[in-house]
């Protein structure tokens, strides 16, 4: 009787093996990922058989459950009745992978650029993973996304700690996640890296060491509907990695776009970044920001400013970035049913639509830079100055 158990057993991971041999998918690999079943003839579908892929199934199932019905459904409906402009980039500086909060405040836009100093990895080949690393690679994932999922934000050492001791590794699996969860379909996924002059080309190993590296996926929100695209670079966003990097010069080819700040650390407070704060402020038609964004002083007669929440001011940790005008206009706030940021209780969080006076509804779609092998002589320059803690956002 035991040696038909260690037959089955046997031949269980056989089948296994041989089924994952195959590459997967991007679309597949994401929903695996995720916790999502995949099609019977998927060569993921017999790794769905063991009990560490349908309990991490479980838990996400839950997990999702809930933030859906406490945050990203009602994050939805305030941005469907009060951002009324059309615009098809969103900005998302500082974000992270967080693809989940930018398609709930946006969710019909062309083309999301987010942002960060978090790796990206590499392209999840679950073929070359044996099936045993496979539960510890689930394990790390949900580890991961679990500060964003319950508070709103990523804790960013957390999240590096996790993926780097995985047999997947950087933002992609959990941006991979995101999508699934999100109802996507993915059709293409590619490294990309910029150019001085911010064009999107394939990576090679003569890459200069102060070039942008970052992924383009391609995906659509619906079977047969129109294709969207996710850029998500790791970047230096200060003055001395914002310009020289390509990437401002990347995103001002994309024309005038949306914006989204959340639990940034109050990075833009700082006079350190002050090119991708003048960035935003030309370049958006709206900006969606909690406290840590833009501070008050700088939106002039030009922008209507929109309170919703209420103001605490910072948590104990950011205390000096504290401002009492903010404060003023809160006081006419409207309330939000959602908590977002490190004010994560929905009776404690802040968020400010600041829209452009005169802005029209309508805008003309972006044109996408177009990714090209790049001749590898073609040099950029190099940064040579350490990026700062841009990432650290757990209070």
């Amino acid at each position: 009787m035991r040696f038909r158990f260690f037959l089955a057993g046997l031949l269980l991971l056989s089948v296994s093996t041989l089924a994952a041999a195959e590459t997967a998918s991007p679309d597949d690999t994401a929903k695996f990922l995720a916790g999502i079943p995949v099609a019977t003839n998927s060569p993921l579908a017999a790794l769905t058989n063991a009990r560490s892929w349908q309990a991490h199934a479980n838990h996400l199932n839950v997990t999702f459950r809930r933030v859906e019905e406490r945050q990203l459904s009602r994050i939805r409906n305030w941005s469907k009745a009060n951002i009324t402009l059309r615009r098809p980039t969103l900005f998302y500086m500082f974000s992270g992978p967080d693809f989940l909060y930018a398609n709930s405040f946006f969710p019909d836009e062309t083309t999301y650029v987010l942002s960060g100093l978090e790796p990206v990895g590499s392209v999840p080949d679950l073929s070359k993973i044996s099936p045993a690393a496979i539960p510890r690679a689930l394990y790390s994932i949900d580890r991961s996304m679990s500060s964003l999922l319950n508070l709103s934000f990523f804790i960013t050492k957390h999240m590096k700690s996790e993926l780097r001791a995985s047999a997947v590794s950087g933002t992609l699996p959990v941006l991979y996640v995101f999508l699934a969860r999100s109802g996507k379909t993915i059709s293409d996924v590619s490294l990309v890296r910029l150019t001085e002059n911010g064009e999107a080309v394939t990576p090679t190993r003569s890459d200069p060491p102060g070039a942008a590296q970052g992924v383009k996926i391609t995906f659509s929100s619906s079977p047969g509907g129109p294709s969207q695209t996710l850029y998500y670079f790791s970047t230096n966003l200060a003055n001395n990695g914002f310009k020289k990097s390509g990437f401002e010069q990347f995103c001002d080819k994309l024309g005038e776009g949306f914006a989204l700040v959340k639990s940034a650390s109050y990075l833009l407070h700082s006079g350190g970044f002050s090119d991708v704060r003048t960035f935003l402020l030309k370049k958006s038609a709206a900006i969606v920001q909690d406290d840590t964004g833009i501070p008050l002083h700088f939106f002039g007669a030009d922008w209507q400013l929109r309170p919703f929440g209420r103001y605490l001011g910072p948590i104990g940790l950011f205390a000096r970035n504290y401002q009492p005008g903010l404060a003023q206009v809160f006081r006419h706030g409207d309330a939000i049913d959602f908590g977002v940021g490190y004010r994560w209780r929905p009776n404690e969080s802040n968020l400010l639509l600041a829209v452009k006076k005169g802005a029209a509804p309508e805008a003309p779609t972006a044109t996408i830079p177009k990714a090209e092998p790049q001749p590898e002589a073609s040099k950029a320059e190099a940064s040579t100055a350490d990026p700062p803690k841009e990432a650290a956002k757990s209070p």
